[in-house]
């Protein structure tokens, strides 16, 4: 397949190594990342990008990666759950997420801390959301601004409040 026009190569940053691949053109980032990166945090629920058990960072920002093709991210960046915290310790966040009981199942883990860490960037960057009240000022990590921000996430075992509290004691310990 490779030299066809079905297929395409790609190069790629993955939680910090650089990767080179050959894809069909139609290989989504989340069958890359599972089936041929053995990366596997990411998880396939809907396929349709409206569940967010796939979500990962692509360049620091929040995406599904079920509905981005690979072959469209060449030198670009890609943090999956994999790439959050060092080989020895967890992240804040994930700290968080433990302390918390913010999991149960744990199958849509991986995308709720991939989006979390999106959200503490758009905060730290004081990006206002849909609900955020003062324009002009700082944005604050209210469990309203968290909701509306990890909307996007869903989570079976009904973990919402708990993931909000995770996400907040992290907030305010930045």
């Amino acid at each position: 397949m490779a030299g066809d026009e079905r297929s395409s190569r790609v190069a790629c940053t993955v939680n910090g190594d650089r990767r080179e691949l050959t894809l069909d053109n139609r290989t989504t980032l989340l069958d890359t990342l599972r089936e041929h990166l053995g990366l596997i945090g990411a998880k396939k629920g809907c396929d349709h990008g409206q569940c967010g058990s796939c979500t990962v960072l692509l360049e620091g920002r929040r995406v599904k990666s079920c509905l981005i093709f690979a072959v469209t991210l060449d030198d670009c960046s890609i943090t999956t759950v994999e790439g959050l915290a060092g080989p020895d310790r967890l992240s804040p966040l994930q700290e968080a997420f433990v302390a918390q009981d913010a999991f149960q199942c744990g199958y849509c883990t991986p995308g709720q801390l991939c989006s979390a860490r999106g959200v503490l960037d758009e905060l730290a960057e004081g990006w206002p959301s849909a609900v955020t009240e003062d324009l002009t000022g700082v944005v604050r990590p209210t469990d309203a601004e968290i909701r509306e921000r990890m909307a996007g996430n869903l989570c079976r075992c009904g973990a919402y409040p708990h993931i909000v509290a995770a996400i907040r004691e992290t907030a305010g310990d930045r």
